[in-house]
């Protein structure tokens, strides 16, 4: 398994999707939350359940590998005893992924990828991470400027802009914003430009879309 690790918004359901492309593999997403259930073996049942549907999907696709990526898992894998109410359930429902994740089937045509992403390595449990599970982990960081100017662009390619647009000095203003960020940058941009019956978009419209992002929508006083 590899496991994600970064705040939010900087791209790790994104990374999972292009290493199931780049490698020709079925992909499967999940959210931990989705595992979590008040009634006794439902979670253990739907981690079963999830690990069934990558090898039959690999295997109606005419594949041997397939990617299983779960998101927020460190409500899943939290570590074991901590919950005081139903914590058999949740201790249930990691274990069973800790089976699945031993490796121990030796008939296996498909061979399975899991992917984790979460911003709380620290909650994790121990036996999630060793030798054979979760052995690496990824540090998925904030982009830094020449990072911040590509997401710029890739999502400014489908969008009018004026010839006054200077995305480097926007990448260089943003310090700190994630690729969710400079998306939502460019969304608002493209929102103020149309309020304001244009047809391109401005760099005066990309500097407002950074104020709101940063600050919220302005107030009348």
């Amino acid at each position: 398994g590899i496991l994600l690790t970064g705040p939010p918004g900087t791209g790790k359901t994104l990374l999972a999707k292009a290493a199931a492309a780049y490698t020709d593999s079925v992909f499967v997403a999940t959210n931990g939350s989705e595992f979590i259930e008040m009634y006794a073996g439902v979670g253990a049942q739907r981690v079963r359940s999830i690990f069934k549907k990558a090898r039959d999907l690999a295997l109606a696709e005419k594949t041997n590998s397939s990617i299983i990526f779960i998101d927020e898992i460190d409500v899943l894998a939290n570590k074991r005893g901590t919950h005081k109410s139903s914590h058999m359930e949740y201790d249930q429902t990691l274990n069973q992924l800790l089976v699945e994740m031993d490796g121990i089937r030796n008939d296996d045509k498909i061979r399975i990828l899991v992917i984790a992403a979460t911003n709380r390595a620290d909650m994790l449990d121990p036996a999630l991470l060793r030798p054979g599970r979760f052995d690496r982990q990824v540090k998925v960081d904030l982009p830094d400027k020449k990072g911040r100017l590509e997401i710029l662009k890739l999502h400014t390619r489908n969008k009018p802009l004026d010839e006054d647009v200077d995305l480097e000095a926007i990448a260089r203003e943003t310090f700190g914003f994630s690729g969710a960020h400079l998306e939502s940058i460019a969304n608002e941009a493209a929102i103020l430009a149309l309020r304001e019956n244009k047809d391109k978009i401005s760099q005066k419209h990309f500097r407002e879309a950074v104020d709101k992002v940063m600050l919220g929508e302005k107030l009348n006083n």
